[in-house]
């Protein structure tokens, strides 16, 4: 029941969020900026565990560390953790209605902050301005759009 019957969505969907991460935006808007290999790795995670797991989260990371430029392993890190603790809730978590599992992405975001800003402050790095606390909250609210558009990509019928 979970094959894919548009394989091509998997990949396209993570390189389109590692391209989103990317993108520039106004400096008043950066720190606002959706996490948003976390929200499509969290949709492949829910949907289909056996195409994406802990090692598709490290790969990705360590892709996405050299991408950003930011410290190798951080968002590796990051991703595992989010990974791991996704797998372990999955079979609650996929039968939330849209609305709890809209609240549970946002504390795992803002669980996602704690630790990014925990690796920032054991590197010596900056922390970055108070607002990049709002981010989780807006991952939330693009979970329900984001989860109907990957939904209609990954079972729409060919033909």
């Amino acid at each position: 029941m979970n094959r894919l019957r548009n394989p091509w969505v998997l990949p396209l969907s993570l390189a389109a969020a590692l391209l989103l991460g990317l993108l520039p935006l106004p400096g008043v808007l950066q720190p606002l900026r959706p996490y948003w290999l976390a929200l499509v790795l969290t949709y492949w995670l829910l949907e289909t565990p056996e195409r994406v797991g802990l090692g598709s989260a490290f790969l990705l990371g360590l892709l996405a560390d050299l991408a950003f430029g930011s410290v190798l392993g951080e968002q590796a890190l990051r991703l595992v953790v989010l990974a791991f603790i996704l797998e372990r809730f999955r079979a609650r978590l996929r039968f939330f209605p849209m609305s709890q599992q809209a609240l549970t992405l946002a504390v795992l975001l803002f669980n996602d902050r704690v630790l990014a800003a925990l690796i920032h402050l054991l590197a010596g790095l900056p922390q970055p301005p108070w607002t990049v606390w709002l981010a989780p909250l807006l991952g939330m609210l693009l979970w329900p759009p984001l989860h109907l558009l990957l939904d209609t990509l990954r079972l729409r019928r060919r033909g």
